[in-house]
C-alpha cells in the first residue's frame, strides 16, 4: 500500500517545521518553494551587522537527516476538487525549454504555508529602490551596500554635505523588524565602524519613519515610550505620524516635508498576500487587511461556497498566509511553528494504513500559547511585554532575554554552539565586520 502524498507549499517557519518533523514512514511528503533555504527571520538583522557568518541565518532545505523531496518551483494555481496543483521552476533567466517547463502534482493531503511578501502599499519607487529583510540574501544586500555607502564617503573627492547625505541611513517601518534592525545599525555604528571608518563614521545616522503615532503599537505605552526616548537620546531620528509619498534613487518624498536624501533606504512596513493566495479560488479568504486563507481551530481550509461550516477535509493552511475564524492571530514566527507543531502532531498521530484523524472529536482543537514580545532597542537595552498581572520590564534583563531567545530560534544545536562561540569571540576581540 502505497504512503499519502503529503505536499507542502512554502519552506518559511510553518513549511520548514512540517517537512523536518512529518514521518517519512507513515507519509511521502514533498516540499515547493522558489527557495532552497529557510531562513531564521529574527537572526537576519543581526547577521547583517556582524554578529555572525550569514549562513547561521539560514537552513538548507535538503538535508540527509531529512527525508523529503524539495521542488524549487512556483505554485501557480491550484485545483482542489482534483487534488492537482500546477507548479513552474523558479529559475531566473532560465530559457531552457525542458528545465523551465511547467508540471502538475497530485496530492493527498495540502498544506498552505506560502507566507507573504512585503507590503510597499502601492509607494512609487520602493521596489525598485528599497532594501528590504525577508531572507539571507537581504542581510548580504544589507551589509554590502552599508559597506559600499562607507568606501563612498571616505573618498577625498566626497564633500561633507555629501557624507551626510551618503551616509543616511532611513528604516522605513517601526515595528519590532524596523526597530531591531535600527538598534543593530547603531550598535555596529559607535562600537566597529568608529574605528575601522574614524573620519566618516561621525556622520552616519539613522531614522526611522512610521504612519502610527508611535513605534512598537503591539507594546503598552510605558514601554514603547522608553524605546522611543532611549533610540532619540542615541540620536536616532523616531520619525512619527509620517507618510512617504514616493521614493527615487537617492531620496524619499515625505509628506508635508519634502524630498529627504538617503543613501540606504530598508523597507521593514508589514506584510501583503502572495499573488498564489491573492487568485487562489474555491476558499474562503478574510475580507479586511492582510488578506489571508481563512480556516477553522482544526486549520483546515474552508471552502468559499456551501454552507459556513463546509471545510476541504485534506486541505490544511498556516503562517502568515492563514488565520482563523474567530481565533486571529498575529503574522509572527512563533504562531506558525506553534501550528506546525500541532498538524505534526495529529498527522504523526495516525497509525500505518489509517487515515489522520481531524476534527471533533477525534483531534483537539489547535490552542495558541502567548509568549511575552520581545525586543532589543540598542546599547544592551530591551523591552518585553507584561502578560496578565504581569508587568512588562526593560533593560539588561530583556536584552539577554532577547538575544538567548534568538539562538534558540535554530534548530541546529550545532548552529547555536557556533553562535554563543561568535559572540564571545566578538566580545574579546571584536567583530569581523569588514570582512565581506
Amino acid at each position: 500500500m502505497s504512503k499519502p502524498h503529503i505536499i507542502i507549499i512554502g519552506s518559511g517557519w510553518a513549511g520548514f517545521y512540517l517537512a523536518d518533523y512529518l514521518s517519512p514512514t507513515l507519509y511521502t511528503v514533498t516540499i515547493i518553494s522558489p527557495r532552497r533555504t529557510s531562513a531564521y527571520t529574527p537572526l537576519l538583522a543581526s547577521a547583517a551587522c556582524g554578529l555572525f557568518n550569514f549562513y547561521l541565518a539560514e537552513e538548507p532545505i535538503r538535508s540527509k537527516s531529512r527525508k523529503c523531496r524539495f521542488l524549487k518551483a512556483n505554485v501557480t494555481t491550484i485545483s482542489f476538487p482534483t487534488k492537482t496543483i500546477h507548479c513552474a521552476p523558479a529559475f531566473d533567466d532560465d530559457t531552457d525549454p525542458i528545465t523551465n517547463q511547467p508540471f502538475d502534482l497530485q496530492y493527498d493531503y495540502l498544506i498552505l504555508a506560502p507566507g507573504c511578501i512585503p507590503n510597499t502599499f502601492g509607494t512609487p519607487g520602493v521596489l525598485d529602490h528599497a532594501l528590504f529583510m525577508k531572507n539571507v540574501s537581504d542581510a548580504m544586500a544589507t551589509r554590502k551596500r552599508l559597506f559600499d555607502l562607507l568606501e563612498k564617503a571616505s573618498l577625498p573627492t566626497c564633500p561633507p554635505a555629501r557624507k551626510a547625505e551618503l551616509l543616511h541611513i532611513a528604516i522605513v517601518g517601526g515595528g519590532p523588524t524596523g526597530v531591531e534592525i535600527t538598534a543593530e545599525l547603531d550598535d555596529l555604528a559607535h562600537r566597529e565602524l568608529i574605528d575601522l571608518y574614524p573620519d566618516v563614521a561621525p556622520y552616519l545616522h539613522i531614522s526611522i519613519y512610521d504612519v502610527a503615532p508611535h513605534i512598537l503599537g503591539n507594546y503598552e505605552r510605558k514601554l514603547h515610550e522608553y524605546a522611543n526616548e532611549k533610540l532619540v537620546r542615541r540620536h536616532v531620528a523616531v520619525e512619527t505620524n509620517t507618510r512617504i509619498e514616493k521614493v527615487d534613487r537617492e531620496a524619499l518624498y515625505v509628506k508635508g516635508k519634502g524630498r529627504v536624501p538617503y543613501g540606504m533606504l530598508m523597507w521593514v512596513t508589514g506584510n501583503k498576500a502572495t499573488d498564489l493566495v491573492m487568485e487562489m479560488q474555491d476558499v474562503r479568504k478574510s475580507e479586511k487587511g492582510l488578506v489571508r486563507v481563512l480556516t477553522d481551530r482544526h486549520l483546515r481550509v474552508f471552502k468559499s461556497s456551501g454552507s459556513m461550516d463546509e471545510v476541504w477535509d485534506d486541505v490544511f493552511a498556516l503562517g502568515d498566509a492563514a488565520d482563523i475564524v474567530g481565533a486571529s492571530l498575529p503574522t509572527t514566527a512563533e504562531v506558525a511553528v506553534q501550528k506546525a507543531k500541532f498538524l505534526v502532531g495529529v498527522f504523526n498521530s495516525r497509525r500505518q494504513g489509517e487515515e489522520a484523524a481531524f476534527g471533533v472529536p477525534a483531534a483537539m482543537p489547535f490552542t495558541y500559547a502567548e509568549k511575552q514580545l520581545v525586543s532589543y532597542i540598542g546599547s544592551r537595552d530591551g523591552i518585553i511585554a507584561g502578560r496578565g498581572d504581569r508587568e512588562g520590564w526593560t533593560g539588561r534583563s530583556a536584552w539577554l532575554a532577547w538575544r538567548s531567545g534568538s539562538v534558540m530560534w535554530t534548530r541546529s544545536w550545532r548552529n547555536r554552539i557556533v553562535i554563543l562561540l561568535t559572540w564571545i569571540l566578538n566580545g574579546v576581540f571584536g567583530k569581523e565586520i569588514a570582512k565581506m
